[in-house]
C-alpha cells in the first residue's frame, strides 16, 4: 500500500491548488486536468465570451 505522500500530484489551472491521484482516476490520470467539477465549470464560464 502506498503512503498518501507518495501519490502523484498535479496543480489545478483554475484554482492553483495541488490535488493528488484518486483511485477513480486510475485509468484516466493523464487526462485529468481540474481538481473538481466546480473548477471545470469555472474554466468554461471564464473562457466563454461575454
Amino acid at each position: 500500500m502506498r503512503q498518501k505522500a507518495d501519490l502523484p500530484t498535479k496543480t489545478c489551472p483554475v484554482c492553483g491548488r495541488p490535488f493528488t491521484w484518486r483511485k477513480a482516476w486510475a485509468k484516466v490520470w493523464d487526462e485529468v486536468v481540474y481538481c473538481s467539477d466546480r473548477c471545470r465549470g469555472e474554466r468554461r464560464r471564464v473562457t466563454r465570451p461575454s
